[in-house]
């Protein structure tokens, strides 16, 4: 049997040891049953016993913790199962600072930030980039974070507008055959996007914005012919554009302008015999000047933990054909 080992955290206060460890211990006894270590609470100090190298992984994961607390967050459930996995991964490097990351905040009232080391990455990206693509799966904020992003920016007046769009693969981008004037055709395609924005904005808000031309949310096809100067545009479920599409979207940017384009490229409803433009820009792009390509993954889902369980399974199953 392997010796235990014993690490001792130091605290400042209770009040530490209480955001630490959760209300009532729940984040201790989470550890605690999904490592083979235990915790004990001593005032001043934590200590953390257990087999190598599990006692050294969950004292490390622990310090990082502690180090989110002292700069004024404090950690949740879902904190620590990011925690968790970076930590199995031997990714724990600057984990504190990650949880504890300040930006992403919003204009006036409303506050969102990054909850993993790689949405993070991603909200830098977008700062620093005229144009950034996000790839990854379902549940990891490709859409939510763009669209408090160019929120901001519009809030702020570093741009005049947004431009919201996603291609209507299933009605072939045509939309005629369905039923109800051009708004309700169209309406079930864009509702993604408006649930993103009802989430930062009151709907009054967005409607006076629409209004006014300010924010325009449209399918794919509507951008063709036009030049957007002053505009923060996004591209949503971009896995399902054509390359024709694609290029189409990337040549709108006018002058001081941005875009984001996010997508799971395995999640295509292109016809087999069309490649997706998402796909494809990846090869294209990659050594553009001022574009980001940024993929996020499992780690990265911040949905239902059992969404992370079920993209894993999808991954398995890909990698065995």
């Amino acid at each position: 049997m392997s010796p235990k080992l014993t690490h001792e955290i130091l605290l400042n206060n209770q009040d530490e040891a209480l955001k630490l460890l959760g209300r009532n211990g729940e984040l201790r006894r989470r550890i605690q049953e999904e490592t083979p270590v235990r915790i004990v609470d001593r005032g001043a100090r934590i200590v953390v016993i257990g087999d190598p190298p599990h006692s050294g992984m969950v004292n490390d994961l622990l310090n990082e913790m502690l180090t989110a607390v002292r700069g004024g967050h404090t950690p949740t459930v879902d904190d620590l199962r990011y925690a968790l996995d970076e930590a199995r991964a031997e990714r724990v490097e600057d984990l504190g600072a990650v949880l504890a990351d300040p930006s992403g905040a919003l204009h006036g009232d409303i506050a969102i930030k990054p909850r993993t080391r790689g949405q993070r990455i991603y909200l830098e990206a977008i700062e620093s980039h005229t144009i950034t693509i996000a790839i990854g799966p379902a549940g990891t904020g490709k859409t939510y974070l763009a669209m408090a992003a160019a929120v901001s920016a519009l809030l702020n007046k570093e741009v005049n507008r947004l431009i919201l769009t996603r291609p209507a693969v299933e009605a072939g981008e045509n939309l005629g055959f369905l039923p109800g004037d051009l708004e309700q055709k169209v309406h079930p395609y864009l509702r993604p996007l408006f649930d993103a924005l009802y989430s930062m904005l009151d709907p009054e808000r967005v409607q006076r914005l629409i209004e006014r031309e300010m924010i325009e949310v449209a399918p794919l096809a509507f951008m063709r012919g036009r030049t957007l100067d002053k505009a923060f545009a996004i591209l949503d479920e971009a896995q399902n554009t054509t390359s024709e599409q694609m290029k189409m979207f990337l040549t709108r940017l006018g002058e001081g302008s941005k875009a984001v384009i996010t997508g799971d490229i395995t999640q295509t409803d292109l016809p087999d015999s069309r490649v997706s433009g998402l796909t494809e820009i990846q090869k294209i792009l990659h050594d553009t000047n001022d574009i980001a390509i940024h993929r996020l993954g499992r780690s990265d889902v911040v949905r239902h933990p059992l969404v992370q369980s079920i993209v894993q399974a999808y991954e398995l199953h890909e990698e065995r054909g």
